[in-house]
C-alpha cells in the first residue's frame, strides 16, 4: 500500500483528501502545518507528498525542498487556490512533480497521484518496456480503441489484402497506413502516397499512370507514374473519395488486373503493389448517392479499419500531449518538462474538432510561446475554446408541443448548481451558500428538499 503525506492548514481540505485517498486504497498521513510536516519527514519516508503552497510557517516550496533533501526520489504534488505562473514555475524548477490549482477535478487529481506513484516505483528499463505498449510505429495511444487497431494491423499486415481506413480528418489515417506497411513483408520497398484531393483533375491520370514522350503537349520525355514508383511496395490513396468517376473506372482495372498502360502507349505494364485507401467520407453513402463506384468500393474495402476521433479516446490525450511536448521541446530547443495539471484539465474538456492534428498544433504553439519549463493554461491558444464552452454550457430548452414538467426541470437545474457548489467548496455548506448567493439556512432547506 502506497504511503502519502498530505500537508494543508485547512481542516476541510485534509478531511476531503482523507476520504478521497482512503477510498482509492492509499495510506494517508496528515500535517496541519509546514513545521509539523518537516518533523514527520525527519522520521518517515513517504511514497508521495501532497502539499498546499500557502501556509503560515513553512510554505509548499519549503516542504518541496525538505522532501528533496531527505528523500530525493519521492515525488511532490503542490496544490493551491492561488495558482500563478510564478509559483508554478518556481515549484517545477525545484523539482515538483506537478502543480494543481484549486478547485480541481477529483478524477484528474487521482490520475495525477497514480502517475506520480507509478513514476516512482518503476525503473527506467521497465518504463521503456511499458512505453513499447503505447507506441506502434508512428502511432501513439494506450486506449482500448487504439489497442484494437494495433491488433488488427498485426493481423492484416502480412497479407496482400486491400484495406480501407476510415476516420475524420486529423485522426492519423496515413500513420495507420504507414504502420501496416512497416509491419508487412514490403516494409523495405516504397511507400507511395497519392493525395487524391491535392492533384488537379487534369494532371491526375498522367501522375498515376505516367506517359510516353510526345503523348501530349509538354511531354518532352518518358515519365513513370506513381504506380510504377510503388512497384513491390504499398500505394496509399489519401482521401480516395475525391477521385472523379472517370479515374475511378481506370483505377478499378489496375486493382483487379494489376496492370496499367502509360498515356500514349498501347503496351500493358504489370505492377505488384498493395493498395491501402483512406477516406473521411461515408463511402457507403457515396455509393448509394452514385458519387462512388460500388465495384471499386468493394475492391478497396476488403478490410476496413475505423479510427475513432480524439474526443472518443480521451484516454490517450495525456500520452499524446506528452509525446508532442517532447518532440517540439527538442525541435525548438526548449527545456519544457510537462503540461501542467490545470492545462491538461482544460484540454480534457475541449472537443478537438481537428482531432490529433489539432492537439499537435496546440502543443507546438504552447511550446513556442511558453517561457517557463512547464506548459501553463495561458499558453494554450485554444481560439475557439471559449465559444465551445459557451455553446456547451448554454442550457438547452427542449420544449416540444408535448410540453415539459417545469417544476422538475427547475429542480434538476437547482440540484446541479448545488452539487457543483458543494464540490467546489469541498463540502462546506457555508461557503457553498455564499457561492450560490443564498443564506446558509436556505441551502440546508434546499438540500433537505432535494434529498442531497
Amino acid at each position: 500500500m502506497n504511503s502519502i503525506l498530505v500537508v494543508d492548514d485547512e481542516l476541510s481540505m485534509r478531511e476531503f483528501l482523507e476520504i478521497l485517498l482512503t477510498k482509492e486504497g492509499y495510506a494517508a498521513s496528515f500535517a496541519a502545518s509546514g513545521g509539523e510536516a518537516c518533523s514527520i519527514l525527519d522520521r518517515e519516508i513517504f511514497d508521495l507528498v501532497i502539499t498546499d503552497i500557502r501556509m503560515d510557517d513553512i510554505d509548499g516550496i519549503g516542504i518541496l525542498r525538505k522532501v528533496k533533501e531527505v528523500s530525493p526520489g519521492t515525488p511532490v504534488i503542490i496544490i493551491s487556490a492561488f495558482a500563478t505562473a510564478e509559483t508554478a514555475v518556481e515549484a517545477m524548477k525545484d523539482g515538483a512533480y506537478d502543480y494543481i490549482p484549486k478547485p480541481f477535478n477529483t478524477g484528474e487529481f487521482i490520475k495525477i497521484v497514480q502517475d506520480a506513484l507509478h513514476k516512482k516505483t518503476i525503473s527506467r528499463d521497465e518504463e521503456d518496456h511499458l512505453k513499447k505498449g503505447y507506441y506502434f510505429g508512428c502511432l501513439v495511444g494506450e486506449s482500448p480503441e487504439m489497442k484494437r487497431i494495433y491488433d488488427l494491423i498485426r493481423r492484416v499486415a502480412k497479407t496482400k489484402t486491400n484495406i480501407l481506413i476510415s476516420g475524420e480528418s486529423g485522426t492519423g489515417k496515413e500513420l495507420v497506413a504507414r504502420a501496416i506497411h512497416g509491419e508487412s513483408q514490403r516494409k523495405d520497398q516504397p511507400f507511395v502516397v497519392i493525395n487524391c484531393g491535392g492533384i488537379p483533375e487534369t494532371l491526375i491520370e498522367s501522375e498515376l499512370f505516367g506517359y510516353k514522350k510526345g503523348a501530349f503537349t509538354g511531354a518532352s520525355t518518358d515519365k513513370a507514374g506513381l504506380f510504377e514508383a510503388g512497384d513491390g511496395g504499398t500505394v496509399f490513396f489519401d482521401e480516395i473519395g475525391e477521385l472523379s468517376p472517370a479515374i475511378q473506372v481506370k483505377l478499378l482495372r489496375v486493382i483487379q488486373e494489376r496492370t496499367f498502360t502509360r498515356i500514349g502507349e498501347t503496351e500493358e505494364r504489370k505492377v505488384d503493389v498493395r493498395f491501402i485507401s483512406a477516406t473521411n467520407k461515408n463511402l457507403e453513402q457515396e455509393v448509394m448517392d452514385r458519387g462512388f463506384r460500388e465495384d471499386l468500393f468493394f475492391r478497396l474495402n476488403v478490410i476496413e479499419i475505423s479510427i475513432p476521433p480524439l474526443r472518443e479516446r480521451k484516454g490517450d490525450l495525456r500520452l499524446l500531449a506528452h509525446h508532442f511536448l517532447v518532440n517540439y521541446s527538442r525541435e525548438l530547443e526548449k527545456d519544457i518538462k510537462k503540461v501542467s495539471a490545470y492545462a491538461m484539465d482544460i484540454l480534457s474538456q475541449y472537443p478537438f474538432p481537428g482531432n490529433v492534428r489539432e492537439l499537435e498544433n496546440i502543443i507546438e504553439r504552447s511550446v513556442a510561446l511558453e517561457t517557463s519549463n512547464i506548459v501553463l493554461p495561458q499558453s494554450l491558444t485554444l481560439s475557439n475554446f471559449k465559444k465551445v464552452r459557451i455553446k456547451e454550457d448554454r442550457r438547452r430548452t427542449d420544449l416540444t408541443h408535448e410540453g415539459i414538467n417545469l417544476p422538475k426541470a427547475m429542480a434538476d437545474i437547482e440540484r446541479e448548481y448545488i452539487l457543483k457548489a458543494m464540490e467546489m467548496t469541498y463540502g462546506s455548506q457555508k461557503k457553498a451558500a455564499e457561492l450560490l448567493g443564498i443564506t446558509y439556512e436556505s441551502l440546508r432547506h434546499r438540500l433537505s428538499k432535494l434529498k442531497i
